[in-house]
């Protein structure tokens, strides 16, 4: 039994299955058909695999690492079946994922590296971030941890309505202000609250705003300043958000926030709604951070922890449901 099967059981492998569905639908079906009829892997079937890859929202350059690495060892071994190539592909595209560091947490329910462990989560505006966020409290919270939410998105007025709503939901309390007020006082004043109550989990979210790159890294700089007035050490993770189903789009979006702050953990949302979960390759590949999270349906369990070697055999084993 490995670590997934220990921290997950069988009702959250389905989950992650189901949820999964249209993207292996559209990225083994293309992968099939790249390799139909082939008996050996030769310079057409690498290319109708790349084909295949970029056309599943893997990305060029991510596609072109993982055709280079096959041909390597297609060169070494010199006679491989297309009936190997997907094993191969697999632990490829496992190898691209980036695992998360051994400090950081892993699941909901092993003990805390860091008591209270605070998350700073960024993203734009629609991404799944306030639910997110709500989904994250109410698993934290399922685990027996407490959890404190602090409303720092101050700049619209429904981002502190909807993380309300979500605070209720999950059972969870919540630090905010009114709308307009300074986003780094409501994360000052929630790392506070957190330290005198002894949360387990302090969760912040912050404005989904870009405004220009400038303004975007000088807020986001200042919230981590008077975070570490009470925590030093901390944010323990700064989450960027970011909607799998808008494919290459996500990538422009991880592009502005890496440069903005250091962003150390991934959170992809709706993943069962899209064929382009290949983009969670391209991701990976590009900005070397780990993904922590995949949001896969719209229940409160449907944020589920990732786990590369999961992943890559969902998406190569999946049955039709």
């Amino acid at each position: 039994m490995g670590l997934f099967d220990k921290l997950f059981g069988k009702k959250e492998k389905e989950s992650l299955d189901q949820g999964l569905q249209k993207t292996k639908e559209g990225f083994f079906s293309k992968i099939t058909k790249a390799i139909a009829g082939k008996s050996t892997v030769d310079e057409e079937v690498l290319d109708n695999l790349e084909e295949a890859l970029v056309g599943s929202d893997v990305g060029i350059d991510t596609t072109i690492k993982i055709i280079e690495r096959i041909e390597a060892r297609v060169a070494k071994d010199k006679y491989i079946g297309t009936s190997e190539l997907n094993r191969l592909l697999q632990e490829e595209i496992a190898a691209i994922l980036v695992d998360a560091p051994d400090q950081s947490l892993k699941s909901f329910t092993e003990p805390l590296p860091q008591k209270p462990y605070v998350i700073m989560v960024v993203g734009v505006n629609g991404v799944g971030k306030t639910t997110t966020i709500g989904k994250l409290a109410y698993n934290f919270k399922k685990a027996g941890k407490s959890v404190l939410l602090g409303a720092a998105d101050t700049f619209r007025a429904a981002a502190v309505d909807q993380l309300t709503i979500w605070s209720d939901r999950a059972g969870v309390p919540i630090v905010k202000k009114e709308m307009g007020s300074d986003p780094a006082a409501v994360a000052f004043d929630t790392v506070n609250s957190g330290v005198a109550k002894g949360a387990d989990v302090i969760i912040i979210d912050t404005a989904g705003r870009l405004h220009t790159k400038t303004h975007l890294m000088d807020e986001l700089t200042k919230i981590k300043r008077v975070i570490q007035k009470v925590i030093p050490d901390a944010p323990h993770e700064v989450m960027l958000v970011l909607d799998g189903s808008t494919g290459q789009n996500a990538l422009e979006q991880a592009k502005h926030f890496t440069a903005a702050t250091e962003v150390n953990a991934l959170a992809i949302t709706k993943l069962d709604g899209t064929a382009k979960g290949g983009v969670v390759l391209a991701i990976a590949n590009q900005f070397k951070i780990p993904v922590k999270f995949i949001g896969v349906g719209e229940k409160m369990e449907d944020l589920l922890v990732f786990d590369k070697h999961q992943f890559v055999d969902s998406l190569f084993s999946l049955e039709k449901s």
